[in-house]
This record gives C-alpha cells, sequence and structure tokens, in this order.
C-alpha cells in the first residue's frame, strides 16, 4: 500500500505538482531558508548530544542508570512546558524566538562537557532541551503561517529531509572526531557551530507583516479536540517506538552497536529522499487518506513487533516505523484547513505540550508491562493505532475556511 502511494505520487500526479509554481515559490520565501537552516541546527545538537550523552555520562562523569533516567526525564520538562511560548511571543517576536531557542540549544550543548558531574548534567541538559522544545514549537507555527495549503506538508517534508541528512553528518562526524579531540572539546565544536547559527538568525529578518497577528494567550477551543486527540495519540506512538524498538532489536535479536548505527544511516538516506514525497502526497491525497494510511499500517507494525522472530523482519519495521512517522506532519496541515489563522501559534504550543504527555508516564508504564510480556507494549501500540484509525475517519475538511 505504502510503495503504490510512493508510485502514485511519482507518476500520475508527479508531472502535475511540477508544473505548478507552488515550490519555486516557497523557495523564495525569506522564511523557507530561515527554518532550514535553524531546522538543521537543531537536529545537529539534538543529534550531537544523543549520541555523545550515554557514553560522556558514564565514562566521563561516572553517573549510574539512576542518574541517566533522571536525566532523560528532565529533558522531557521543557516539552510540556511548551505552551508558556505563548506567553513569550508576548514580548518576544516569533520568528527572533525561534533563534534564540537555537541560541540557547547551542549553549547548552557547549557546556555540557564542561560539567561532568550530576548536577551539571541536569542543568546543560535542560538548557539544550529548552531550546529544541521551543524552536520545535515556533518550528511549526512558523511553517504554517508563511505557508499555505498547497505548499506547507512539502516546506515540512523538506525539513524532514534535510533533518536526515543532518544526522548522517553528524554519526560520521563524531566517529571520526572521537579519534582526534576528547568529549569537551567535541561539544565546545558542536555548540559553537550551533551558536554561530543562532547569532545568523537573530540579524535575520524573515518576517511578513501580511500574515495575520497571532492570538498572545493559551487557545482551547473545542472545534480543535479532534486535533489534540491525535496529537496526544502520536505522541503515545512515538514514546513506544523510542523507548522499545531498539530495546527490542537488542535485547531480543541482539543486535550490536555497529548494526544499528548501520540500520540509522539507512534509515535516515531513505527518509532523506521519501519526505518530500510524503509532503507532496498529503497535499494531493489530503489528510485523511494519508493518516488512514499511516494508522492501518503502524497496526500490522506494531503487531509485527510482538510476533516476528526474524532479525531482518525487525529491522525492515524499524524502517517503516521512520518512515510512517513522517506521515504525522498530516495533523498539522489538518489544523492549518479548519483552524483560525490567529489560532497557529498559541495551539501549536498546546499541541506540543499534549503531544508530550505521554512522555511522563508512557516509558515508566510500558518498562513494567516490559518485564511481563516484552509483547505488551507492542500490542499497545497496535490498539492505540486502531483507535487513530477510526478517530481520523472524523476528519472533515471545509470546501472553503472561514476567514
Amino acid at each position: 500500500m505504502f510503495l503504490n502511494l510512493m508510485r502514485i505520487v511519482t507518476t500520475e500526479i508527479g508531472t502535475d505538482i511540477q508544473k505548478m509554481d507552488y515550490f519555486a515559490t516557497a523557495k523564495k520565501n525569506p522564511m523557507y531558508r530561515y527554518l532550514i537552516v535553524l531546522t538543521i541546527s537543531s537536529t545537529v545538537g539534538l543529534q550531537a548530544w544523543f549520541t555523545l550523552f550515554n557514553n560522556f555520562a558514564v565514562d566521563v562523569a561516572g553517573l549510574d542508570g539512576h542518574h541517566v533516567g533522571m536525566i532523560q526525564s528532565i529533558r522531557e520538562i521543557p516539552g510540556l512546558l511548551a505552551l508558556l511560548a505563548v506567553f513569550v511571543i508576548m514580548f518576544i517576536k516569533e520568528f527572533r524566538l525561534s533563534a534564540l531557542s537555537i541560541l540557547f540549544l547551542g549553549f547548552g550543548l557547549a557546556m555540557t562537557g564542561l560539567f561532568p558531574s550530576y548536577l551539571g548534567l541536569a542543568l546543560t541538559t535542560l538548557t539544550m532541551s529548552f531550546g529544541f522544545h521551543y524552536y520545535e514549537t515556533t518550528n511549526m507555527s512558523l511553517t504554517l503561517q508563511y505557508f499555505d495549503e498547497k505548499t506547507s506538508p512539502w516546506v515540512s517534508g523538506k525539513q524532514r529531509s534535510y533533518a536526515a541528512a543532518s544526522n548522517i553528518v553528524v554519526g560520521i562526524a563524531i566517529y571520526l572526531l572521537v579519534f582526534i579531540f576528547d568529549f569537551s572539546a567535541i561539544y565546545l565544536l558542536f555548540g559553537g557551530l550551533i551558536i554561530a547559527a543562532a547569532v545568523w538568525g537573530l540579524i535575520q529578518d524573515p518576517s511578513d507583516s501580511k500574515i495575520p497577528m497571532q492570538r498572545k494567550k493559551m487557545i482551547l477551543r473545542k472545534k480543535y479536540r479532534l486535533f489534540y486527540f491525535l496529537t496526544f495519540m502520536a505522541g503515545a506512538r512515538r514514546q513506544i517506538f523510542m523507548a522499545f524498538a531498539v530495546l527490542l532489536m537488542v535485547q531480543k535479536f541482539d543486535y550490536s552497536v555497529q548494526e544499528v548505527t548501520i540500520l540509522f544511516v539507512v534509515n535516515n538516506v531513505i527518509n532523506y529522499y521519501l519526505s518530500p514525497l510524503i509532503g507532496k502526497g498529503i497535499i494531493h491525497f489530503g489528510e485523511r487518506k494519508i493518516l488512514s494510511l499511516e494508522y492501518l499500517s503502524l497496526i500490522f507494525i506494531f503487531v509485527a513487533y510482538a510476533v516476528t522472530g526474524s532479525k531482518l523482519v525487525v529491522a525492515i519495521l524499524y524502517i517503516l516505523d521512520h518512515i510512517f512517522f513522517n506521515f504525522s506532519i498530516a495533523i498539522r496541515t489538518y489544523f492549518q484547513k479548519v483552524g483560525d489563522p490567529r489560532d497557529v501559534a498559541p495551539s501549536m504550543a498546546v499541541g506540543f505540550t499534549i503531544n508530550h504527555i505521554a512522555a511522563v508516564f508512557l516509558p515508566a508504564l510500558g518498562g513494567m508491562l516490559w518485564l511481563i510480556d516484552y509483547r505488551i507494549p507492542f500490542i499497545s501500540g497496535a490498539i492505540m493505532s486502531l483507535v487513530s484509525l477510526l478517530a481520523v475517519q472524523m476528519i472533515r475538511i471545509p470546501a472553503k475556511r472561514e476567514p
């Protein structure tokens, strides 16, 4: 089914889409380059942190599993507090907040290697995480504000494409740098590069006075309840994947670090090419069909995780899981079509917080269920995917949105 979607996108509608000038117009928008540069910076920072963290925490800071788990929980706190961005933009323009967020991310990353202790890592992680999560919030908002319904899915897809390429570059760079520099130097190097990108962002002004003014308060509306629900379920599905997919590969199928790394690179190469196509698919087929395909496929993927005994099959499932994760772009573009243009910024902030609610309890709950039977978290994921599949059938896009 997924291959049929790609075939249709690239053949039957490919020619028509290429004839449109929407994408060329999007690239000329100053906000496009602005968000691409900051997205690459955000991705590089987070990937560098993830790649180095466990080795640095254990080998240099001397932390144990309890400390590492606590720091990982601390890392999710800014995601829950993303709704506070609504109040920050009362004093700072939203695109400025994006650059400032990248500055915080870079500073937190650069300082990590200088404070090899539990408290030091907790504080630098919190700083880095605030930067990452607040950028993600403003990035979603600015993408929907500055690019119309015909281009925003494609722009989001391009951002994820560049993010995938950035992940590969960071992995290769760190692999080589560890033979030359110590942890502190590598943290400073990557942090410094990100700070430089943030400074570039702070001296830019990609704003457009024609964009509707955003409401500077928290928005919770009954008409957005389907958006809120799908956002929560997407966060829950993401947590099951992040917490247990690699654990399954390592614990049950004895994947080595090298094999996981190779799989990681292959996955990012595939997503580099597919992400823009997924954006085009959303434009042509609409959110309900794309999300239906995602959740229908996830039902089978999660069940397969639970029952497979093949090392190769679980690798394929991991790649497919990553691909379908990119389909979640359609949840945001659905909001763009049904929401008030003035509600974009506060709604993206609230949505980002809702998305992270599952991060607070689901990994811990899933871990306890894992001890009973490793299949339970994946069967739970399949059930949640079924619920989401039923929910997306309620998507109704108005023929013409009210101004």
